[in-house]
């Protein structure tokens, strides 16, 4: 059971990969031509014997030949041409090299399909004649071809050109064969009636309303007399042209907005190279507003949109109804620019519940206008949930207008829109009020609970009941704790004891301290006696 589960985990899938691996090889090996090697992105043929007599095609349903990125063929004096459709299956290729080899001839389509081409090593082989129709479409950096018996003539001039017109230090010591079979170096070579072409592009004003239409004219010149062709790009709008000889036009009509800042082209076009000329059209249109969206927050509160239109719109904000006074605190900020499309926001800086509300978008230029509103709530209203949006009455705002940008303010300054900070600053005038009603409550409570407090102390410290007497005990009348109620009816004036003091209604027996009221009426002197007080007998 063991060995069971040790070969189908991940051992087993390990397992299979690689045999897939070795039977993708295998195959590869199996659909390669004879005299070559073969590999996941390289073929390469390089032993001269057998050797190739036709460029080297994959079998089909073997390795995808689109994923071929270099190609080399070394060695193979028999192959002498390569065909249209001899690499059209090598999508990706990048470098092809072909060397002391026996090629002669190129058609003119061969790498009409392999636009990802690079690198192209001739190099020591028989071609006599190259058109720079073949290289016309592709963006090489290096194009190789010393050692071919170049015939001198006209056909091969443009290679002259791209030599002197090379950015690289580096040049290629190229000849060509003139009618006495002499070598002549090809930086060297003078032909008449062989030179580029030029086109000159008489265009009118190219700034244009979107929707009408406009002709293009062009002429070229040029010996070898050139082709004229226009290069339109993406143009959306509908377009057709005309040539007839060595002039040419180019109508577009019902133009786009989408067109505006796309570049037309007029080419001519002869063996030797091509030269264009060219303009840039320039479409003007109302503005549109492509994009608003509810308020974000990321570093500020955002309100985001897209507006387009040439040229450029004025943008104005509207806050319920009332033009938006822009501050540092509310403004617009453009982000993006690409052209006639304007990617932005209207930035808060900490906007409160006295900034939620009514947002309209008002962009507008010389061909039109276009709006948009949308709802914007920040937090809530304080003592309401902040997930909730009421619909508050319009009074709550009747006193908040909202800003303006530079453009056309007229807007009376005494209904503004609160900026968010004289938002905060109400916001902590609220917390002040509040806090100084708290304080006042709880100081209030405290004076009361004092108030209270000595009340009750007030209470416990006269609590006793009428007229204050002596009891009458002659050894121990000077006792200051033997005062009873005279005269006074208490429900307690007989229970206690006659050494019992009053406190209230309650009557509490005391000890008296024989060492501190031990002195007797004989031991006080006369003159100690209070002046009026009676003496006692």
């Amino acid at each position: 059971m063991s060995s069971w589960t040790r070969w189908h985990g991940p051992a087993m899938a390990r397992l299979w990969g690689f045999c897939w691996l070795v039977v993708g090889f295998w195959r590869a090996a199996l659909a390669c031509p004879t005299s070559c090697k073969c590999s996941a992105s390289r073929i390469w043929c390089s032993d001269p014997s057998p050797g190739i007599v036709a460029f080297p095609r994959l079998e089909p349903n073997s390795a995808d030949p689109e994923n071929i990125t270099e190609i080399y063929i070394a060695n193979q004096k028999r192959l002498e041409i390569i065909n249209e459709d001899d690499v059209e299956a090598y999508a990706g290729l990048k470098n092809l090299t072909i060397v002391d080899s026996g090629l002669k001839f190129v058609a003119h389509k061969a790498f009409l399909k392999n636009s990802n081409l690079q690198h192209i090593n001739f190099t020591r082989n028989k071609l006599t004649s190259l058109s720079r129709k073949h290289f016309r479409h592709l963006d090489l950096s290096e194009l190789i071809l010393v050692g071919n018996p170049f015939t001198c003539s006209c056909d091969i001039m443009w290679i002259k050109t791209l030599q002197e017109t090379k950015s690289s230090p580096e040049t290629q010591d190229l000849y060509c064969l003139n009618e006495s079979s002499k070598n002549i170096p090809l930086a060297n070579l003078q032909i008449p009636n062989c030179g580029l072409p030029s086109a000159n592009l008489a265009a009118p004003n190219l700034t244009v309303e979107e929707g009408k239409s406009i002709t293009l004219s062009c002429s070229v010149a040029g010996d070898p007399v050139p082709n004229l062709y226009w290069d339109v790009g993406n143009l959306v709008s509908k377009h057709m042209n005309e040539t007839s000889h060595m002039q040419g036009s180019l109508r577009i009509t019902n133009i786009s907005s989408d067109d505006s800042g796309k570049q037309i082209s007029c080419v001519a076009e002869n063996l030797v190279g091509e030269d264009q000329d060219s303009v840039n059209l320039t479409v003007h249109f109302a503005p549109t507003i492509t994009f608003l969206e509810s308020p974000t927050s990321d570093h500020h509160w955002c309100i985001p949109f897209t507006v387009k239109g040439n040229p450029k719109p004025a943008l104005q904000w509207f806050y319920n109804g009332a033009i938006l006074n822009e501050s540092k605190y509310i403004c617009t900020k453009i982000h993006v620019t690409n052209h006639t499309e304007y990617h932005g926001c209207l930035q808060l800086d900490n906007p409160t519940h006295m900034n939620n509300g009514d947002y309209k978008l008002v962009a507008k230029n010389e061909y039109g206008k276009d709006e948009k509103q949308i709802s914007a709530h920040f937090m809530g209203w304080p003592g309401i949930d902040d997930g909730a949006n009421p619909n508050y009455p319009d009074v709550i705002y009747e006193d908040y207008g909202t800003a303006a940008n530079d453009i056309g303010d007229t807007t009376n300054r005494s209904n503004e829109i609160p900026s968010t900070d004289v938002a905060d600053k109400s916001g902590r005038e609220h917390l002040s009020v509040y806090a100084v009603v708290v304080i006042a409550s709880v100081v209030g409570f405290c004076l009361l609970v004092m108030l209270f407090l000595l009340k009750l102390a007030r209470h416990s410290k006269f609590g006793m009941k009428g007229p204050a007497s002596v009891i009458s005990n002659d050894d121990d009348s000077a006792s200051p704790l033997h005062h009873i109620s005279n005269g006074s009816n208490t429900p307690s004036s007989s229970e206690g004891g006659p050494d019992a003091v009053i406190i209230g209604m309650t009557k509490i027996p005391v000890i008296e301290n024989p060492q501190y009221f031990g002195i007797t009426n004989s031991q006080l002197k006369p003159d100690t006696w209070p002046r009026g007080s009676p003496k006692t007998a």
